[in-house]
Formats: C-alpha cells, sequence, structure tokens
C-alpha cells in the first residue's frame, strides 16, 4: 500500500484551498497512493489562534456536508482512499474537531472526533471545541484498517493502543502545529515512533506548512514503521505530497520480535484495579514509653 501525506498551506479562503485539495487528491492517485491524509484544518484560516470569537461557528458543518461531499467524489473519481479534517457542526451549539474517512469508492465510513482537547497560546480550542465522543472507531478502508489520532490526540499513548486493540494496522495524525510550541518539536518524531513501537502500528503524520495568522506552521510531516523508524519525512517547511510504502507484513514481524500486545495485561489496568501506595514512613519504630503489661 503507498499512502500520501499532504503536507497543506491554507491559500488565505475556504474555495481556493479546496480546489487546490481536490487536485491533489487526484496528483496522489495519478502517483500510485492508494490514501490521502490531509492535515488539521487544512482548507481554513486556523481560527482556534482567536481566542473566543463566536463568529467563527458560522464556519462549521455537518458531516455529511459540503466539504465532506466534494472529497467523496473525488476519492470516487480517482479510486483512492481520504481522511480529511473539519470544523463538524453536529447540532445546535454543539461542534467538533472531526476526521471523516472516505473510501476508495467515495463511501463516507465515519468521523473521529478529536477526544483531548487542547487549551494553551495559539490554540484556545476548549471554546470552540467539544471533547469527542466517537472513541476509537478503526475504520476497514480499501487501504487497509485505519484509526486517526487527530492533533493533540498524539500525545496520548493510550490512543494508539486503543485503535491498534480495535485492529488498527495504520493510524493517521492530521495536525496543525507550529512553532509556538517548540516543546513539541523537539519531541515531533520521537513520542510517535515509541508510539508505533508500543503498538507495532504505522502511524503517518499529516502537518500545515506556511504561515497563518500568528502561526507558522513547520510541516516536517513523517511515516514511521511498527519498529518506529522513520520511513518518509518531509523535508523543510515548505508544501510536500510525502508517499511511503507501507507493507503491512512489517507488523506481523514487529509482534514476533516484540511481543508488547501479548503480554500487556490490560486487566490490571481497568478502573478501580489500580490503587496508588501510601507511603510509609521508613524509619524504624520507637519503642513504647509504655511498661509491659500495662
Amino acid at each position: 500500500m503507498k499512502l500520501a501525506c499532504a503536507q497543506f498551506r491554507h491559500e488565505g479562503e475556504r474555495a481556493p484551498s479546496l480546489d487546490k485539495a481536490i487536485e491533489w487528491v487526484a496528483r496522489a492517485a495519478a502517483e500510485g497512493s492508494d490514501l490521502i491524509i490531509f492535515p488539521e484544518l487544512a482548507f481554513d484560516f486556523f481560527f482556534p489562534q482567536v481566542h473566543a470569537d463566536a463568529r467563527y461557528f458560522d464556519w462549521a458543518e455537518p458531516i455529511p456536508g459540503p466539504i465532506c461531499e466534494r472529497f467523496q467524489t473525488a476519492a470516487a473519481d480517482n479510486g483512492i482512499v481520504a481522511v480529511i479534517n473539519v470544523f463538524e457542526r453536529a447540532a445546535p451549539g454543539r461542534y467538533y474537531d472531526a476526521s471523516p474517512v472516505i473510501d476508495a469508492d467515495g463511501t463516507l465510513l465515519g468521523a473521529s472526533r478529536m477526544l483531548h482537547i487542547a487549551e494553551e497560546p495559539g490554540y484556545n480550542e476548549k471554546y470552540y471545541y467539544w471533547p469527542g465522543d466517537s472513541g476509537w472507531p478503526v475504520y476497514e478502508t480499501a487501504a487497509g484498517k485505519i484509526g486517526v489520532a487527530t492533533c493533540y490526540d498524539r500525545h496520548y499513548p493510550e490512543h494508539f493502543r486503543a485503535l491498534a486493540l480495535g485492529g488498527a494496522e495504520l493510524v493517521v495524525v492530521p495536525t496543525a502545529t507550529s512553532t509556538s510550541e517548540e516543546a513539541f518539536r523537539d519531541i515531533w518524531e520521537i513520542e510517535l515512533q515509541a508510539a508505533a513501537v508500543a503498538s507495532q502500528i504505522f502511524i503517518a503524520v499529516a502537518n500545515r506548512v506556511g504561515r497563518d495568522g500568528d502561526l507558522n506552521f513547520f510541516g516536517a510531516s513523517f511515516v514511521t514503521d511498527p519498529f518506529g523508524r522513520v520511513i518518509a519525512r518531509a523535508g523543510g517547511e515548505e508544501e510536500a505530497l510525502l508517499a511511503a510504502d507501507i507493507d503491512y507484513r512489517t507488523i506481523e514481524e514487529a509482534r514476533r520480535a516484540l511481543p508488547f500486545l501479548r503480554d500487556l495485561r490490560y486487566d490490571l489496568y481497568r478502573p478501580g484495579s489500580i490503587t496508588v501506595p501510601v507511603p510509609t514512613d521508613s524509619r524504624r519504630a520507637l519503642p513504647s514509653k509504655e511498661p509491659i503489661g500495662g
């Protein structure tokens, strides 16, 4: 299987950004890719950088909606699986950061909502997003069994483990990570290499690139295999359609060599089964001054 990570720059408005993205779907398919992954909110100005501005709720749309339907058509026309990310309006006053997964025949298989919501400078997401309630779905696609970890989700190893236990062979990570998050850039590849090793899965990261408002997205999209080896990496901070060949047989190889899932004692980690040790005083107890026998 061959995948493509769209290291994508927003064009300033939704319409030209979508036009370009649809062209990239066709380009990825023409170059032999079975799957294309777009970054978080790739087709819009990254509005969560703005603190609590209710006007942006007007940008949300349902799933399926106009954006999703356009990619369904493009996926079917080009015979390619597509994972995109949109601002979802699920109900009056209820909004999510959601990643629709579209099969190669244009079927909308579902949408994974971001479970972990950030709140920090440049990422005022708790105002705009409800915590995701979709759980950890694994999608049976023409490109394999796929799970999604959207942006901030990637910092939680439990997220990847849940998807791996659900049968995911590949976890895709649509993200919008910028140079304002220097600590994250320092661990950009390391934490996901570790997650790939821990669950013996492939992980593919598609990051935005370019200046958008006050944020500068640094790209550096990459793909890691189940041994934690980076097998493809986008160079520089320019737009790129990063391609990587995926051999799912590597998962079997990794799980034979590193049988972490076999030895996982998840029965011990259930709610109520873990107790926090109470620190004890290591000093020897002093003899009682009470006379023996009272």
